[in-house]
């Protein structure tokens, strides 16, 4: 073939087989691997099917040097989200260090009552998962309390995780510690402060709805039980930490960044770094029994913070659920994630590059005709793509690069898609039984998904809504036009 001739358009039947043996070994690797099917088998899988692609692509005129340029295109798109993520990694490692996560874990626990249980596990874990920005870790330490001290009351186990669920995932969307929070404006072309803003008008209402509704559900039951494991958990937590108000000042310092819309990557760089010397002001006793036998207390503030920077902290209490609670974090913690970024974006990209994408944008948009159609049509993508794949991580960037070019064609701010892939994409993974976050959370809070599904109200109130807006045109943000000066 002559070097001028360019390449042929791939077919329905080419753009399709590495899709096809994309979703075939991702649920290979979910049946084989399980929740660990993220923790490398995906990675895999995905390099195999675009491998594949790759393969289509030479075949029909591409060159390798082409496509490997548009693989280091793609990956270079999330190194912006990389260094946040690193950032992060290292901050919710101080942040437990310091006691700022343990004392809102500890004041966010005082709440509960039995009367209005199912709101107040809702609000707390809300609270505690965007302190930490992991919607699984706090579902696997104060949801499995929760979910004892319901059983214990009389309450229904079905509604506690319907609140749990609902909170942990409202306080992960919103926090910029989280991963999908980060992922989902890098692929879309916003940033991430400014997208979590502009998530508030789906999502405050959506969880306002919801806290009202698991109030209601509340009030209707009696309880005459007390609340003895929040007691001791809360004791647990003050015998490891110093507990203050002072220890929040890291958060209110990172919430007065991100509202006078500094970057993501220093406000967050900078939170961490507050969060090392408060864990040297108000934490010396946690240091010292963290540091090696023998240590001054220099050398075991240098080592224990530096550590915490980079491989996180680990806390043993004798509590195996509060030890996975207070331990974690560090930039280590981020690499499994960062890996599958880059190659869910080298799969991302070969697709695009060899028109693949395109062909099944275009077999979808023609039915999308209006800005409502448009965004139902990318809510049911990323469902669509949650339901096949079973990773939410997919369901974020598969649509998020098929959609990307046709939100700024129709003149719609990358804020608009990056809101939509969290709407759907993020929120609707655990209600989907097969699905890696289902899984988990079925396995944690020992509920059936097919059970808790109908209390998430959260998580089913916020995609509707989002479709909605779209319909009748509430708070679409249009692009800028620029005006000849």
């Amino acid at each position: 073939m002559s070097e001028l001739t360019p390449p042929k358009s791939p077919s329905m039947l080419d753009a399709s087989i590495p899709v096809i043996t994309m979703i075939g070994l991702l649920t290979l690797a979910v049946f084989y691997f399980g929740d660990n099917s993220s923790y490398g088998p995906n990675q895999i899988a995905l390099l195999i099917a675009m491998g594949v692609a790759v393969v289509i692509g030479i075949k029909n005129g591409h060159t390798w040097a082409a496509i490997e340029q548009a693989i280091i295109k793609g990956v270079s798109l999330s190194l912006g989200a990389v260094l946040i993520l690193l950032a992060v990694g290292a901050l919710i490692g101080t942040w437990l260090l310091s006691g700022t996560v343990p004392t809102m874990i500890y004041y966010g626990l005082q709440i509960l009552d039995p009367s209005w249980f199912y709101a107040a596990a809702c609000i707390i874990c809300g609270i505690v998962s965007m302190s930490i920005g992991s919607s699984w870790t706090t579902a696997a330490t104060i949801g499995v309390a929760l979910i004892g001290i319901a059983q214990g009351l009389g309450l229904s186990p079905e509604i506690t995780a319907g609140a749990v669920i609902s909170g942990a995932y409202f306080g992960d969307k919103i926090s910029p510690l989280s991963e999908t929070t980060n992922l989902a404006p890098a692929i879309a072309g916003s940033e991430l402060f400014a997208h979590i803003r502009y998530m508030f008008w789906t999502t405050i209402p959506s969880i306002g709805t919801a806290i009202v509704l698991f109030l209601i559900l509340g009030l209707t039951e009696t309880s005459s039980a007390n609340n003895d494991s929040i007691e001791l958990l809360s004791k647990q937590l003050a015998q490891q930490f110093d507990i203050s108000f002072f220890n929040l000042i890291p958060l209110i310092v990172l919430l007065t960044l991100a509202i006078k819309k500094m970057p993501a990557f220093p406000a967050v760089s900078i939170g961490a770094l507050i969060g090392g010397l408060w864990a040297i002001l108000f934490q010396q006793e946690l240091i010292m029994r963290l540091a090696a036998n023998g240590s001054d207390e220099l050398a075991a503030n240098i080592v224990v913070v530096w550590s915490t920077l980079f491989d996180g902290v680990s806390i043993e209490t004798g509590n195996d659920e509060l030890n996975k609670l207070l331990s974690g974090g560090g930039m280590s913690s981020m690499l499994n994630t960062v890996w599958l970024i880059m190659c869910a974006l080298s799969f991302g990209a070969v697709l695009e590059h060899l028109g693949m994408l395109k062909k099944f944008v275009e077999a979808i948009l023609s039915a999308a005709k209006s800005t409502g159609s448009l965004i139902a049509s990318t809510v049911a993508t990323c469902i669509g793509t949650n339901l096949i794949t079973a990773d939410q991580y997919m369901a974020i960037v598969m649509p998020g690069r098929m959609y990307k070019e046709e939100y700024k064609r129709r003149g719609l701010d990358p804020l608009v898609l990056s809101r939509t892939l969290e709407d759907s994409a993020t929120i609707t993974s655990p209600l989907i039984p097969w699905n890696t976050c289902a899984v988990y959370m079925s396995g944690v809070l020992l509920v059936n998904p097919l059970d808790y599904l109908f209390y998430c109200f959260f998580n089913w109130l916020n995609p509707i809504l989002a479709v909605i807006y779209g319909f009748i045109g509430f708070n679409i943000k249009k692009l800028a036009v620029k005006t000849a000066s």
